[in-house]
């Protein structure tokens, strides 16, 4: 699952023996496996890995205690002048107010005070009550929602155990975000694509809760188990020309636009910058993954590529996070351009691309040096976001900057 916000991307120093191993700057803590809905896209439950099933319901507070003594050590050691925290799930508002309270409460008094922590809660919004308004408020936390659009296209997905519709319980709660004593606290709405629906009318649905932020998630999926709609044909590009006609409304809208950071990444890096989100671009990974019983994992998204594909046999109890630093899987994740396939290194948008999505590259039998199976869409919405913006920037050149 992801969640809505981005982390801080740093260029990798060297060591004796090359780039050194960065430090984590995102902690995405599973307090709680289980989950009220029954998304059918669902990563956690309806993907290759079955590690949920032996998961705790809930993490206990022990364990919440040492996750927040090891964040605490990783920051003083590496200096961490900031770092994100994202409560996740499952539904993390399972937890419960006084589990959340007792943890961020913990979170407070742990971090060293030269770390500023940005505290996330990733949730799909329908247990959202006074309680946990009051939680965030109180510890400075925001809340990134999930919804996918009008009843029609997110009742389609995202529906509770007995199939209903969770559409009208989150919309209720926007319409709470949205107030202005409420706003501090909403980091914005993730949504997750479905190419065979209008493009147009779900950004507008999403839009007319005026979100600060829009996050577009491209299915998760891979070469074993494509996306829903993405053939083979490399002509076919179901999820540009999706992503195309939101960006065509989206960039020459007047005054400041909602936030969509995946457009602002690709616009950023076309023009030489960093982007700074991990599904282009190509940067280092610096997020690592607590499972309610305590064990570390890297991203929870390789649920999607084999069994067991997040593990790393490691835990709070034994482990710093250090350690993992220099697991296999986290060095590949930090190896940038130099961990692709030939095929990316020869690509002509691989400066923008950076590979895609890591999970999005597997295969089985050559593992994750593949090109992302949105190979074709990305190199198609690349190109059209470049010659848009290339073009405007042109125009501006020819016609005199403003000085």
């Amino acid at each position: 699952m992801r969640t809505v916000g981005e982390p801080v991307k740093q260029i990798q120093p060297e060591g004796p023996a090359g780039p050194a191993p960065l430090p984590f700057r995102e902690f995405l803590i599973k307090v709680q496996s289980s989950c009220n809905l029954a998304c059918d896209y669902c990563y956690v439950y309806r993907a290759a890995d079955t590690g949920w099933r032996t998961q705790p319901r809930t993490m206990a507070s022990a364990t919440a205690e040492q996750v927040c003594h090891r964040i605490a050590e990783h920051a003083r050691d590496h200096a961490l002048s900031s770092l994100q925290i994202v409560l996740h799930g499952g539904e993390p508002l399972l937890a419960g107010p006084s589990f959340l309270d007792a943890l961020l409460g913990r979170l407070r008094t742990a971090l060293p005070s030269s770390t500023r922590a940005d505290l996330v809660i990733q949730t799909n919004g329908t247990l959202v009550d006074d309680a946990v308004l009051a939680l965030c408020h109180e510890y400075g936390v925001r809340l990134g929602v999930s919804l996918d659009g009008g009843p029609a296209v997110n009742d389609r997905h995202r529906v509770d155990h007995a199939g209903r519709g969770s559409h009208d319980a989150v919309a209720k709660v926007l319409r709470r975000l949205g107030q202005d004593r409420h706003r501090p606290v909403w980091a914005g709405l993730l949504c997750t694509v479905d190419v065979t629906t209008d493009p147009l009318a779900v950004y507008e649905h999403l839009l007319s809760f005026q979100p600060p932020a829009i996050d577009l998630m491209l299915p998760l999926g891979n070469w074993d188990h494509p996306p829903p709609h993405r053939s083979a044909d490399p002509a076919s590009v179901p999820y540009a020309d999706w992503l195309r006609a939101v960006f065509d409304r989206w960039y020459p809208a007047p005054g400041p636009p909602t936030r969509i950071p995946f457009f602002e990444a690709v616009i950023d890096l076309v023009l030489g910058g960093a982007g700074g989100i991990e599904s282009v671009g190509g940067g280092p990974s610096r997020m690592v993954v607590v499972d309610t019983d305590g064990s570390l994992t890297q991203s929870d998204q390789l649920k999607t590529a084999y069994d067991g594909a997040p593990g790393t046999g490691r835990d709070v109890w034994r482990d710093s996070f250090d350690t993992l630093l220099t697991h296999p899987g986290i060095l590949a994740r930090q190896a940038g351009t130099g961990a692709l396939c030939e095929e990316c290194r020869a690509c002509p948008v691989l400066r923008v691309c950076g590979g895609g999505h890591y999970p999005h590259r597997y295969r089985q039998g050559s593992g994750f040096a593949n090109p992302s199976v949105y190979s074709p869409d990305l190199r198609s919405l690349i190109g059209h976001v470049s010659r848009t913006v290339l073009g405007d920037l042109d125009r501006l050149i020819e016609g005199g900057l403003p000085r």
